[in-house]
């Protein structure tokens, strides 16, 4: 939820190579590269936006991988309707300038995730789970959601996608809590997080194949806070919307 990169949201789970693969036939092996822009909140329920140019990047080499979605990791199943792995993937932050006078900054860090994703009639779920082991939170978020490519045409793969998350008391205290020392410097009031569903998103990825090696793939979507997270007063809007559109290259077919 690089995952990709520096996006928090639905945008960052968009998988470049369509639904997993190519649209012809199978492939375990692929590197697309390309270069992207992303619309996003600063941070989750901010009041501004900030447009990032980000890298596209989705390569697997037998067990190997890099995306957007899990980072990079190994996949240990790999069939065409079981996916297991695990990864190291990014966990975003937010700067001091981002958020209120008076509350501090939050570094960009890493997390170990594992997952798995299932398929079956044209439907794709996968559930995982990342814990923080540098800067950032250092908290644990798990997260499931469920897609379903559509193959519109020889050129045009649409996928729709519903999504959740779970975060830990840590993480949720880390990412939108106010401490006693920055709610006096702030004028906010002090804010403790606890464990539960943290947002719920929705997302619309189309990915359109110009010729055999080049893609034009884009993503749109809103995701919302839930339960005690929305209550923060570090969150300014509950729903907010993304985006992504990205050039890629595919260099072998």
């Amino acid at each position: 939820m690089v995952a990709a990169c520096a996006l928090s949201g639905p945008a960052a789970a968009q998988d470049l190579s369509g639904s997993r693969q190519s649209f012809e036939k199978p492939s375990n092996d692929r590197i697309i590269l390309g270069i992207g822009s992303a619309a996003t909140p600063v941070y989750q329920g901010a009041d501004s936006y900030r447009v990032l140019p980000l890298p596209a990047i989705d390569i697997a080499q037998g067990p190997i991988f890099a995306n957007f979605r899990n980072g990079i990791g190994v996949n240990f199943v790999a069939r065409p309707k079981l996916t297991l792995g695990s990864s190291i993937t990014f966990m975003p932050g937010y700067r001091r300038r981002d958020v209120p006078d008076g509350i501090g900054r939050l570094s960009s860090g890493a997390g170990a995730r594992a997952f798995a994703s299932v398929s079956s009639g044209g439907l794709i779920a996968t559930v995982g789970a990342t814990q923080g082991f540098v800067g950032s939170t250092r908290g644990f978020v798990a997260d499931a959601s469920l897609s379903y490519p559509i193959i519109a045409s020889r050129k045009l793969i649409l996928t729709p996608s519903i999504a959740t998350s779970f975060a830990d008391r840590r993480h949720s205290d880390r990412y939108f809590g106010v401490t006693d020392e920055e709610a006096q410097a702030s004028g906010l009031a002090p804010w403790q997080g606890k464990a539960g569903f943290k947002d719920a998103s929705v997302l619309l990825t189309a990915i359109y194949r110009l010729d055999g090696r080049f893609s034009l793939s884009g993503s749109v979507g809103a995701t919302t806070l839930l339960g005690r997270t929305a209550t923060s007063p570090l969150v300014a809007h509950k729903t907010l919307p993304t985006g992504f559109l990205s050039l890629t290259y595919r260099l072998s077919r």
